[in-house]
């Protein structure tokens, strides 16, 4: 990082689930450098979805190194999740022509049910042979049992970790949702349903969505159950898959907690 900056800015590690991220300062310049970001990130900068994007540049041996604006902010805490410009932003991500298109120009492909349930008896068929949970089986036999209500549905581009860490209140009052190495495009269902059923009372569900602009009916809670389901079982897989056994335990009390919430 020195290499492209120059030796008078002070740069510091910032973390991060993916690639490697830092915090360049040099007097009162202050940018975000991360390698091998999403190559989406021109198009969400340009949408207002995260904090803009000052240059990138390719180094000799093909990575890529982006740099943005370095915002003093804050993450939302979980009881700000409900609020309407949360809303308001997921509801602009959804229905951006612009992001769609380029997700698609890059090779993007919409992720279909079958596949991702598919996907899902792949790892278990495996993992089963070290775990044999009940639990695990219960949510493949729903996401079986429900499948036929989230076929053929619009695809838009989903984050698909709504996590309250991800979204960033700047000093300027600003809202981002950062984090984009795990989009996907995808039924809107999946962002919602994971956000409304850990975020939101559900008796504030509708007055949400309204914001969104969207109703609130028996064909949409179907679906944000499944997507539901379909995360926690992937949490749980990933966490097991790295011996994460507490983690894995958090997660399938998760699951246990939401089946008995549906009466399932």
């Amino acid at each position: 990082m020195e290499q492209i900056l120059g030796k008078e800015w002070t740069i510091t590690p910032a973390g991060g689930s993916t690639g490697e991220a830092y915090y360049a300062q040099h007097q009162e310049k202050r940018l975000f450098l991360k390698r091998n970001s999403s190559p989406f990130i021109a198009v969400l900068s340009a949408e207002g979805i995260v904090p803009k994007l000052v240059w990138t540049k390719r180094l000799e041996n093909g990575d890529v190194i982006t740099a943005q604006h370095w915002l003093e902010g804050r993450h939302l805490e979980q009881t700000e999740m409900k609020h309407e410009r949360v809303a308001s932003l997921l509801s602009k991500i959804h229905h951006s022509s612009e992001l769609l298109h380029m997700f698609m120009r890059m090779g993007k492909k919409p992720l279909e049910p079958e596949s991702i349930l598919q996907h899902l008896k792949d790892i278990h068929h495996v993992q089963s042979k070290m775990d044999t949970s009940l639990d695990i089986h219960k949510g493949l036999k729903f996401l079986q049992e429900y499948l036929p209500y989230v076929r053929n549905q619009k695809k838009v581009v989903c984050h698909c970790d709504v996590n309250h860490n991800n979204w960033l209140l700047a000093r300027n009052d600003e809202l981002y949702l950062i984090d984009w190495e795990n989009a996907m495009i995808a039924d809107p269902a999946m962002d919602i349903g994971l956000l409304l059923h850990n975020y939101v009372p559900e008796d504030e569900w509708q007055e949400w969505l309204n914001i969104y602009g969207i109703e609130l009916d028996e064909p949409l809670r179907y679906r944000m159950n499944w997507y539901v389901v379909v995360q926690t079982i992937s949490f749980i897989q990933w966490h097991f898959e790295r011996n994460e056994f507490q983690e894995v335990s958090n997660w399938m009390k998760t699951l246990q907690t939401f089946f008995r919430k549906i009466g399932f």
